[in-house]
């Protein structure tokens, strides 16, 4: 009997997604239930678009539409959350978690509404599965948002529709129909949310770190969506254009961004950033290392293109090499979160921004080194990069990254969590910078046992499980903010869980599972 990956992926999210139900027991985890299952329904009317060419973009090929683990993201995400808020008393975060669940669910509802619409003949069942799921959601959407937080969410979904048309327009291949749910989506809250507090500057609060992250996101998305379209009707590799990039590039930060930022700071970022930066010598030491490994990682790629023979140019970076980049990432972020992570967190995103003006720059091949990237990154493209952007990169410092941003700070006394909380912060290290590059190390090198339906070794996941449980001991010894408590089998459950979901999810994992081991961590 052959096992079907797609189910057991969707086992594993049902599983984290009652995980979740048995710890928070309220409305909204009844409703994330319903949503799981009929995703499950609608996943495969999806993967049956994808099959027979009937989707009305070009999705990413070799991969299943990953609907169920994408469409929970938000959700399950917004649950914990909610339940850590309310916990410490913070009644305005709390109801912000809710508008992060119920937005997650509409969004899931509004991409299955459209695997429905188009697929041929009506699926009856699954129509009827996710009326009852959109049903149960809309009435406890009634119950428990107010009309403001209604509105809020409305406007996420208008943002997301739009976005959704330019993003799958412009880069054809590049995501699956998961992919695209969590990433645009990601972006559209991020988009409203800054709108939102644009408009009401009266009522901005909180550490100004956190208004990094926003405004480059929306900066990086005019950049990419008005040069893109403008380079549709001219040649981008002109010196003319190149020039005519960067100088808009420069407007757009200097003109737009940077006073757009100061309302949120209430003085100049580059002052308040060398301030910021200068604030005792860790700081300045721990940016001198950081710059010594970039230096490290580039010598990697140089060296790599070297080695390579002008009669294979066929020839790709081999699953170690490119595992190089991700002991490099690790030996970056851990020594960030045990001694400054208010550091890392700005250190991070500004180094997104340099990773996304670098991509326009390949992409559009602009001037003077827009060639020159094409050639030195294209040793390690993979499978996944199968589009016109290459993105596995970004995803990388995305899903170390991730768990430094979603933090609750507000919600932690002294910016601390007990029991396994304590290690949400580390999701990223763990999932992705130990776990998956273990697992794909040992796994391709000594794996003999296959997972039945996946190329995925079970030697590998198990090393992978093994090599994130003593990485928790090493933070326990140097990281002194961490007190475990007695959760120690459920941080090794979420770990086994979590490796499960890399050895049969075909999505990308380096996005995907520091967000469900950051879920099951902040329980």
């Amino acid at each position: 009997m052959q096992i079907n990956p797609v189910h057991v992926e969707s086992t594993v999210v049902l599983a984290v997604v009652l995980c979740v139900h048995m710890a928070v027991w309220n409305q909204h985890s009844w409703c994330s239930i319903a949503l799981v299952i009929q995703a499950f329904y609608v996943q495969h009317k999806w993967d049956r678009l994808l099959r027979s060419g009937g989707a009305v973009f070009q999705f990413r090929p070799s991969a299943n539409s990953g609907i169920v683990p994408a469409s929970m993201v938000m959700p399950l995400l917004g649950l914990v959350l909610r339940e850590k808020c309310s916990a410490s008393g913070n009644v305005y975060f709390e109801r912000f978690s809710m508008v992060v669940t119920i937005t997650g669910m509409m969004l899931a509802l509004f991409l299955s509404l459209i695997a429905l619409g188009i697929t041929r003949p009506v699926p009856t069942n699954t129509c009827v599965i996710a009326g009852m799921a959109g049903s149960a959601i809309l009435y406890t959407t009634k119950q428990t948002l107010t009309v403001s937080e209604v509105i809020e969410v409305l406007e996420v979904l208008l943002i997301f529709v739009y976005l959704s048309l330019i993003v799958l327009y412009l880069l054809p291949r590049c995501f699956t129909p998961g992919e695209a749910l969590l990433i645009v989506g990601g972006i559209s809250f991020i988009v409203n949310q800054l709108i939102k507090r644009s408009l009401n500057l009266a009522e901005v609060k909180g550490d100004p770190v956190n208004y990094f992250l926003p405004v480059l996101v929306v900066g990086s998305l005019l950049l990419g969506v008005f040069f893109a379209l403008l380079f549709c009707f001219m040649e981008s590799e002109s010196w003319g254009s190149s020039l005519f990039f960067h100088m808009m590039t420069a407007v757009l930060g200097l003109g737009i961004l940077m006073p757009w930022l100061s309302l949120f700071i209430g003085r100049h970022p580059l002052m308040w950033l060398l301030d910021f930066i200068t604030l005792n010598d860790r700081r300045l030491c721990l940016l001198a290392y950081w710059v010594f490994l970039s230096v490290v990682a580039s010598c990697v790629v140089l060296h790599q293109n070297y080695q390579r023979q002008s009669g294979s140019k066929k020839h790709q970076a081999s699953t170690i090499v490119r595992k190089y980049f991700h002991l490099i990432v690790v030996a970056t972020y851990i020594p960030g979160l045990i001694y400054d992570r208010q550091l890392l967190h700005v250190a991070s995103v500004g180094c997104l921004a340099v990773f996304l003006f670098l991509e326009y720059v390949r992409y559009f091949r602009i001037r003077p080194f827009g060639q020159l990237l094409r050639q030195l990154l294209t040793l390690f493209l993979d499978e996944r990069d199968s589009g016109p952007l290459i993105l596995t990169h970004i995803y990388l410092l995305l899903g170390m990254s991730l768990p430094i941003w979603l933090f609750p700070g507000p919600c932690a006394p002294k910016g601390i969590l007990p029991g396994a909380g304590g290690l949400v912060p580390y999701a990223g290290v763990l999932a992705v910078g130990v776990g998956d590059t273990v697992a794909s190390v040992f796994g391709s090198t000594m794996g003999e046992i296959h997972w039945p339906g996946t190329k995925k070794t079970l030697e590998g996941t198990a090393t992978s499980v093994f090599a994130q449980i003593i990485a928790v001991a090493m933070f326990l010894i140097f990281d002194s903010s961490i007190n475990l408590n007695t959760t120690y089998s459920w941080i090794v459950g979420s770990i086994t869980l979590v490796a499960m979901l890399e050895a049969y999810t075909s999505q990308i994992d380096n996005l995907l599972l520091p967000l469900y081991l950051f879920i099951l961590l902040l329980l």
